[in-house]
């Protein structure tokens, strides 16, 4: 059986703009400076806007900029390193845990958050919303998905809304055992609620961790955490943690 030689594909102009926009922003733009507007920046390199966007978004999928809102596209910092998750044993909330709790509601959850919870399609669950600040700047939000099976002594009087009841349903379910937990990881686009957590814009890129808590054989807990894109890389260990890292190649100019 013969061998069959492969046709060279030509590089699109967009990834050769990309290329270009990379030296550029490392010979002369700063941290944090806002970029000229699209147009301009078409004029200069002498290509069509439609080929000068392409290029922005691959240079923000990969953190080298960022669209902020009433602000434009600037020169994003370098990626901060940001542990996701702790040890397997570890509830949410638990001693350690880098997440602010913001608030909790009791209501009915989407269909997909109810089938990996194995509740009712109509069962309320507690729904508790984190974020999580790493340098001063928001990296991730987060909605946790509790059933109330999970929390059984849990108390409204004790708590009846906000932050302080998202607190409450954090140390109840800390008296279950926790059996171990399952994450998956997948990119995406933020979501309006997402993106004005984040301070980005609606579309941007996203890391989504899915994690399944387990205790007494069944999903005790869902955590759906969104992750900034052009902050965070994702990197696996033998541990089962998953952990974002600061990328040492990135140096601000």
């Amino acid at each position: 059986m013969g061998t069959q030689q492969l046709e060279s594909v030509p590089e699109p102009k967009y990834w050769h703009l990309r290329t270009v926009l990379t030296e550029a922003l490392d010979s002369e733009f700063a941290v944090g400076e806002i970029l000229p507007n699209e147009r301009d920046l078409a004029a200069r390199f002498g290509v069509a806007r439609a080929t000068l966007r392409q290029a922005l978004e691959q240079l923000e999928l990969e953190g080298r900029l960022q669209r902020r809102r009433g602000v434009g596209t600037t020169v994003a910092p370098p990626r901060v390193g940001v542990a996701v998750g702790g040890e397997q044993d570890s509830w949410p909330g638990g001693p350690g845990d880098a997440w602010q709790p913001v608030d909790c509601v009791l209501d009915v959850p989407p269909a997909a958050v109810a089938a990996a919870l194995e509740t009712a399609a109509d069962e309320p669950v507690h729904t508790v919303r984190r974020i999580r600040v790493t340098h001063g700047q928001p990296v991730a939000a987060e909605l946790l998905h509790i059933p109330a099976s999970s929390v059984p002594a849990l108390s409204g009087i004790d708590a009846p809304s906000g932050a302080a009841r998202a607190r409450a349903v954090l140390r109840e379910i800390q008296r279950l055992e926790l059996e171990g937990r399952e994450n998956a990881v997948e990119l995406g686009s933020a979501r309006a609620d997402d993106a004005k957590e984040l301070d980005r814009l609606p579309g941007a890129p996203v890391l989504v961790v899915t994690t399944r808590f387990l205790a007494a054989g069944r999903t005790a807990a869902l955590s759906v955490a969104t992750y900034r894109a052009d902050t965070c890389r994702l990197t696996f260990g033998d541990s089962g943690r998953v952990e974002i890292h600061e990328d040492p190649q990135r140096q601000a100019s």
